[in-house]
């Protein structure tokens, strides 16, 4: 059983429901592996003071707040009484070059971080997280299946594992780290490309970074791909490296 408070969860977005990210996590790192977290959808939460104490950082979410609220878009047509005045919705990057360089600090100095799907929105904005990730975002289309082929498999996260197929949003980026840290990539069996990128993209990676270490992996837009029984064992033994239990 690992130890109680041993990771810090900032999860949750506008297209990314917290309780979606808390429930998948809390039932397969919590439950199932013994990982105690605390999670939060406070962005602010996440600072040098905050994570003292902490073994591991997992970041779940993306790069914007929308402090005005999403604009009048509704279901169906909006009725209020009386109206709701119209607030022009404006969108902010949320990490600060301070928090950047918080979990730059926080790694280099021995903690870990598992860092997942769309993150890679904030690096784009973020120079020190930037090179905490080792990449930044290029985008993703809509969802649909695609595999995600294991390219190490003698890696202790890979190792004795095969490709598996999910039904998510395949994120394509641009992968600045060296090729020997790569784990995983999606690859579009169907051919089907996104913008002029292609139909495959690295999509999962690990290394050392100072004195801790780093994972990413990119799928994670559903349940059902998070809860993939061949991805779930690559996230829970992401865990145990990160921890230095693997």
């Amino acid at each position: 059983m690992i130890g109680k408070r041993t990771a810090f969860a900032l999860i949750g977005d506008r297209y990314h429901n917290s309780d979606y990210i808390r429930t998948a996590l809390g039932k397969t790192l919590g439950r199932e592996l013994g990982l105690t977290i605390d999670f939060t959808d406070e962005v602010t939460a996440l600072n040098a003071a905050n994570l003292q104490g902490y073994k591991l950082l997992i970041l779940f979410r993306d790069a914007m707040q929308w402090p005005n609220g999403y604009g009048n878009v509704q279901p169906a047509p909006g009725i209020s009484v009386p109206p709701v005045p119209e607030v022009e919705p404006t969108v902010v990057e949320w990490m600060t070059p301070a928090q950047g360089e918080a979990v730059k600090s926080f790694v280099q100095q021995g903690g870990s971080a598992l860092l997942y799907h769309n993150v890679t929105y904030i690096a784009a904005g973020n120079q020190a997280f930037r090179e905490v990730l080792g990449a930044a975002t290029e985008g993703h289309p809509p969802i649909r299946p695609f595999k995600v082929q294991i390219t190490n498999p003698d890696h202790p996260i890979t190792r004795g594992l095969t490709d598996f197929v999910v039904t998510d949003e395949q994120h394509f980026l641009v992968y600045d780290q060296a090729p020997e840290h790569l784990l995983l990539r999606s690859v579009n069996e169907d051919g089907l490309t996104y913008k002029t990128l292609g139909a495959t993209c690295e999509a999962g990676w690990a290394y050392e970074y100072g004195q801790g270490r780093v994972c990413y992996l990119s799928p994670g837009h559903t349940i059902p791909a998070l809860w993939n029984p061949t991805y779930v064992q690559i996230q829970q033994n992401a865990v145990r490296w990160l921890l230095r239990e693997l």
